[in-house]
Parts: C-alpha cells; structure tokens; sequence
C-alpha cells in the first residue's frame, strides 16, 4: 500500500464534500496506462477513470491538439461560430453514421439533453399532448448523478434523499425484450438503454437483444437511445457497443473518452428529422461545444478512424478474458467481458472493496461495485505483458 499516512489521506478530505470512498492512494503523476503516487510508487490504472481515460493518460496527440488550441482560444460561448466547431462536429458525424451533433460537457448533461430532445419529438412530430411523454428504462441503469436521472434510478444509494423525482420513466428487465415490448404504449417516446450496464458490473445482454430492441422501437414508432458515455469510442472491441449487433440507434449519446482524459467533453447525435426539433433557445449551453473540447473531442475521433483502438480492444480483451476465466471458481463466481472491459462477481465471502485494496497493494488500480464485483477498464495503450499482470495480480488478490 502507499506509504502516504492516514493523518495525510484525513487531511486531503479535511475540506471536502465526503460523496466518495476513494482508495487510500494519493495520485501525483501519470503516463500511459501507469500511474505514480505521492510517494514515487508506480501502479497500473486499470480503471481508466471510468473509460474517461480510453487512449491512457496524457496521449500525446491529444496533449498537443489541447495545447496548440490553448494558444488560441478556450471559450466563445455558443453566440457566435468559432472555427474548431463546424470540423469536430462533421468528423464526429462521419464516425457515427448519425446527421447531426450537439455538444455537451458532462455525460449527465448529455442524458439530460437527450431526455429532452425525445420529449420534444414525441410532442412536436408525434402530436402527443403535452405532458405525457413516456420513456422506457432499464433496471440497474446507471445514466448519471442529476435529479431526474437518479429518480429513474433503481440504486437506493443514488436515489436516497433526493425526492421528490420527475414521472415519466417505466422500468423493465435489462436483456428483456418481450418485457420491453409489452411497456411500449401510445405514450412511449424513447426507450433509453446502455447497450452494455457499466456501473452495474459490467452486464452484457443476451447476444441478439440489441437488435431485438431496434427492431421493437422501429415498429413502435419510438426512438431508441443508446447511453455509450462508459461502453463507446473504443472500448468494447467496437466504436460504439451497438456496433457489436450492427445497430444503429436514434439517439447516440456520447461522453468520458470524448474528452481524452482532459476536459470534460460530451454530445448527443441523431439525424436531422429528430435533433431539428431543437431550435434557437429551446436548449444550450455555455461551454457545450466550446473551442479547447472540439479540438481535443476531433483529436479523438481521428484517433479512433485508424481502428488501431477498437483492434487492441478486441484482441487483448480475449486476452483479459481468457485470463479473469482461469482464476479458482472457489473465489470467482462470474466473469463477464466486452473488449478491455470487465466485470468479476465475487464469491460472498470476499468484498469487492477488500479485494481492490489488496490489488492496490499489488501495484494495480481498481474499482468494486455494488459490494461484491470488481470492474476493469484498462485504457486500451495496454500491452500484452500488462494484461498479464492485472490477471496475476488479481490471483494473488482474490487468493
């Protein structure tokens, strides 16, 4: 474990709000897929900041496009055009395949924003009556920490104490179409979904289900919204998840690895017939689409046209796979993949938190989840040999 003292770790927190539980580590400097603490011990990140940190921290190219437009300009507001703006928003339309791109911040933000737009559509190409739109969710989904987010949450500990929550939301099974299918009614204007549950410990549906829900939506006449903040740009072997079903959603919402690991950058796609339900005034924001996130946001997606990301995805994810598959059943009860992406349920007898401190002690960086699962999420500049030492780390860990 660091050697940094709990007098130091009380004194980090002696200021701030207590809404996290951060392992006893404090982070100084990072490169990579490696991070080094405050006392010069080095360890392997194999969160990556939720998948914020897909291409590793502090990529090069995208340390030079940040830099290069920091010399320029940061921020005009959405008043006036700035000339970084219309090129991120056409290459991020060319990865997608979706029409057009309305750029956020924070991937709750992006929720939000698309929450809107469905309603939006539902009343104004639709002809519902105002104030009855409906949107079918998930149970277990986790779409972000805003209000009206966590009021459709299923996780007691999101929703706690913060009622009273806006209606509008119905939940059905996650990997249940026919449940899905029989929640649709006249009312229905989306259905909101994260093709692949992160927070939930890495779910991945039935094979099939993703295109199930595409078909359901498309005959209902109801957009279909895939949240890939956590499970796009790279992370599960595909640029998006829904391109592992060959799906193509009404609704793409984008967010984390948009950013690099730099800044907080986020956007929701959708072709014209539904984001022109938008207009001057009815949404905005001030720093959505500023010029310093555009640069960084089109650094990105070029890096993800070359395929190299999504190809190390795919090929070291079977490699983590087939590793997190030999650990001893006696202590690892589940195991579930999607690329570089990973969740391990353990068996009762071990926390999820016990196991990621002693992973910490091991050199590797990790995050449990509802109590008993462990999820990985390496950035994807891992290699072979660092794949290897998550896995054994985790042997020794789990032991």
């Amino acid at each position: 474990m660091s050697l940094t003292t709990d007098r130091d770790l009380s004194a980090l927190e002696a200021h701030a709000a207590h809404n996290y539980h951060p392992l006893p580590v404090v982070l100084a400097e990072a490169d990579g897929a490696w991070v080094t603490d405050v006392d010069g011990r080095r360890y392997l990140d194999a969160l990556a900041a939720y998948s914020a940190l897909n291409f590793g921290h502090r990529h090069p190219v995208l340390v030079e496009a940040l830099q290069r437009q920091l010399g320029r300009m940061t921020l005009t507001s959405r008043a006036f055009h700035h000339d970084r703006f219309a090129s991120f928003c056409a290459a991020l339309s060319r990865l997608s395949g979706l029409e057009a791109v309305l750029p956020m911040n924070t991937g709750a933000e992006a929720v939000e924003t698309a929450i809107k737009l469905a309603r939006r559509h539902g009343y104004h190409r639709r002809g519902l009556a105002d104030g009855q739109a409906t949107i079918v969710v998930a149970d277990a989904n986790f779409h972000g920490r805003t209000t009206t987010i966590v009021g459709f949450s299923t996780d007691t500990t999101a929703r706690d104490g913060f009622g009273p929550f806006a209606p509008g939301f119905r939940h059905v099974p996650f990997g249940d179409a026919d449940a899905l299918a029989a929640a649709i009614d006249e009312t229905t204007v989306a259905v909101l979904l994260e093709p692949i549950q992160g927070e939930a410990g890495v779910i991945v549906p039935p094979s099939g289900y993703l295109q199930q829900v595409r078909r359901i939506t498309r005959d209902a006449g109801v957009l279909f919204i895939a949240d890939e903040i956590q499970s796009g740009l790279g992370r599960t072997g595909a640029t998006f998840a829904c391109d592992r079903e060959e799906v193509r959603p009404d609704v793409l919402v984008l967010g984390k690895a948009l950013g690099g690991g730099l800044l907080p950058v986020s956007a929701v796609l959708a072709d014209r017939e539904v984001m022109d339900v938008f207009t001057p005034g009815s949404h905005g924001s001030t720093f959505g689409g500023n010029p310093l996130g555009c640069a960084v946001g089109q650094a990105v997606v070029e890096l993800l046209e070359t395929g190299e990301y999504q190809t190390r995805s795919r090929e070291l994810g079977a490699r983590l796979e087939a590793g997190l598959r030999s650990l001893p059943s006696q202590r690892v009860r589940a195991v579930r993949c999607a690329g570089l992406w990973a969740g391990l349920d353990l068996v009762p007898e071990l926390t999820g938190r016990e196991v990621c401190e002693r992973l910490l002690d091991e050199g590797v960086l990790a995050k449990d989840t509802h109590g008993s699962t462990i999820r990985l999420a390496p950035p994807l500049v891992v290699t072979e040999n660092e794949v290897d030492l998550i896995v054994e780390a985790l042997r020794r860990a789990v032991a």
